[in-house]
């Protein structure tokens, strides 16, 4: 049976699904569909599902053109109902990995999917989770629930573990020039997974389980972690000293070995750098061990939305205001530059801390025209000379390149520049102060 999948794979002719069509589905859906595969993609989200049917992308890095010539010539299909999964040969799961209030897993998007595909589980079928998770959640938490069924894994059917290593808004690496890790339950799930993947990805790297795979996902996020971590701890002691971070890192940098530059800002945003270490540092936990290093830059991250107020409060009283009844202008609310992507942005922190100080709020990103806040919408507004000049303050907390930070320096009375986006174009800085 092994041979007959390994050939369906080969000659394109295997039906490819993908259950969650978000920044991580989406993409690995059209990848495939353009390789020659047809694609059934299931999604719990009527709205998505009819944008797509429609050939429209909400994802930033795939233009509505890809999405439009995959349905047009019927090499993609998309529905809100489960059954579009029934004929497929293999299935992908790329949903959400979010964490509860108290930081602990919530894999219930990931046992809806499963449920789902145990459903529909058949004969020479190959089963694989892309969703960050911690290490044994294929093993302990997939393979039993599809075991159900009564087939068995690396006989029946082939289950494996492959992270995406999605960057949105990377103009540089995409879904198929980014190397992939995978590791399967046995050796014939990975050698199957592996074949599966260079189909449409430049380079497969296979490991000994679908676990040592899990916990690669969960070291890489938790490297950038820890280093951000250490940059902006670097960054409130360099306040203290009265010293400028930006120049002690880039003058680091000159160094060709032995540094590699991490840059501070307001906070951690995205799904993956905020969420996944404590994947890790939650699993450790059920071994009697501490991750100090996670929960430590965990700590100082999460805590840099309140330090950019603390010195939004002090940039204020130098100049004889408070930030009651300030008038603060946002520049970027996504939480990275030249993305529409909102999720855990520090952007929304730092409005929300803003307003309980009693702010005036109005902000501008040319990338996310509105923001769900409250019961209704914040709108972004049409960032003008006569707006710039009205604002007590102007806080850039996002960097996007669709900005003109020399035209804004110029209308601006008074910036505090979280991303030392304003680099090029200081003349003087007796109006533009530096995280």
């Amino acid at each position: 049976m092994m041979k007959d999948l390994l050939k369906k794979i080969e000659n394109r002719t295997a039906k490819v699904g993908i259950v969650g069509l978000g920044y991580v589905g989406l993409p690995l859906a059209v990848e495939f569909g353009e390789e020659g595969f047809n694609v059934a993609g299931f999604d719990i989200l009527e709205t998505k599902v009819n944008l797509i049917n429609a050939g429209k992308s909400d994802i930033d890095d795939i233009p509505d053109a890809r999405v439009a010539n995959l349905i047009k010539t019927g090499k993609l299909a998309v529905s809100t109902d489960p059954k579009i999964l029934k004929q497929v040969d293999t299935v992908s799961i790329c949903v959400p990995t979010p964490l509860s209030k108290t930081k602990d897993p919530d894999v219930s998007y990931i046992l809806a999917a499963v449920k789902w595909v145990k459903e529909y589980l058949h004969k020479d079928m190959l089963v694989i989770l892309e969703s960050t998770t911690y290490p044994g959640t294929t093993e302990d938490l997939i393979l039993p629930i599809l075991h159900e069924t009564g087939l068995r894994v690396g006989k029946d059917f082939y289950l494996a573990f492959s992270p995406e290593r999605v960057d949105p808004g990377n103009a540089k690496f995409a879904t198929k020039n980014t190397p992939r890790v995978v590791g399967g339950i046995t050796p014939n799930c990975t050698k199957i997974a592996k074949v599966f993947y260079e189909k449409v990805v430049d380079s497969v790297y296979p490991l000994s389980s679908t676990k040592a795979a899990e916990m690669v996902k969960l070291l890489e996020n938790t490297f950038r972690s820890v280093n951000i971590g250490l940059v902006n701890e670097v960054a409130l002691m360099c306040d203290r000293l009265q010293l400028n971070v930006w120049e002690i890192i880039d003058a680091a940098s000159s160094k060709p070995f032995g540094f590699m530059p991490f840059y501070p800002g307001p906070g951690l945003g995205g799904h993956c750098i905020p969420i996944d270490p404590h994947y890790l540092s939650w699993k450790l936990k059920s071994l009697n061990y501490y991750a100090r290093f996670i929960e430590l830059a965990g700590d100082i991250n999460s805590h840099m939305p309140e330090y950019v107020i603390e010195r939004t409060r002090r940039i204020l009283n130098d100049k004889g205001r408070a930030i009651k009844n300030s008038n603060i202008l946002i520049l970027g609310a996504t939480y990275k530059r030249d993305i529409k992507d909102l999720r855990e942005s520090p952007a929304l922190d730092v409005i929300k801390l803003l307003e309980i100080e009693g702010a005036k709020i109005i902000y501008n990103d040319p990338h996310a025209t509105q923001i769900k806040w409250n019961d209704g919408f914040l709108h972004s507004a049409k960032l003008t000379p006569a707006l710039l000049k009205k604002a007590d303050l102007v806080i850039i907390v996002t960097d996007h390149t669709a900005y003109n930070y020399q035209w804004i320096v110029q209308h601006a009375k008074l910036i505090f520049d979280t991303r030392n986006a304003t680099k090029k174009v200081r003349t003087g800085r007796e109006k533009i102060f530096l995280l």
